[in-house]
């Protein structure tokens, strides 16, 4: 509260937001603050819990000329002078560079260890149970699918007799017509 004093914020100018959800803050956001308004926040994982709504965020306040300050990041707390808040829009625009870039660099190192996971897993006992585990044509398939085939039960009946889903009994089907199906 004291910073928000020291930058010159009055008593009824500060809104608090306990709710997790943010309701006050999406009020303030969409219904009162405006272009040219300043608003501030302790720091940047007040206004998103995920990288994404951060940039999301500081995008929709560099698109609508709200400044920003961020009490954490003491760059964000200078002053431009008349005619040169174009430079705070251009800091903005290498805050929202540089998190995207953060995300878009933990994603490629989340999805390379999965990588270097699966070769490890590859070399192991483990690897046969890997994956989803592989349909088993029920026994009694070849007898359900003459009999559907030929007109005497309906695909229902056939796919409670297999106990088969819908989606699966359809694609087996298919193959099954064809005479690719090995049984």
């Amino acid at each position: 509260m004291e910073m928000f004093h020291e930058l010159g914020a009055a008593e009824q100018e500060i809104v608090i937001d306990k709710d997790k959800g943010h309701s006050e803050y999406q009020i303030l956001r969409s219904t009162l603050l405006q272009s040219e308004d300043i608003l501030i926040v302790p720091s940047l994982n007040h206004l998103s819990d995920e990288n994404e709504g951060i940039v999301a965020e500081l995008q929709y306040f560099k698109d609508h000329k709200i400044r920003l300050k961020i009490l954490d990041m003491p760059t964000t707390l200078v002053d431009f002078p008349k005619g040169q808040e174009w430079a705070f829009g251009m800091s903005l625009s290498i805050l929202i560079e540089g998190i995207s870039s953060m995300e878009n660099q933990k994603k490629l190192l989340k999805k390379e260890k999965q990588r270097q996971g699966i070769e490890a897993l590859k070399h192991t006992s483990a690897w046969e149970n890997y994956g989803r585990p592989s349909f088993k044509i029920p026994e009694n398939y070849q007898e359900v699918m003459c009999r559907w085939t030929n007109g005497e039960i309906t695909a229902v009946a056939a796919m409670n007799l297999t106990g088969i889903k819908r989606t699966t009994f359809y694609r087996l089907a298919a193959k099954y017509k064809k005479g690719e199906l090995k049984l």
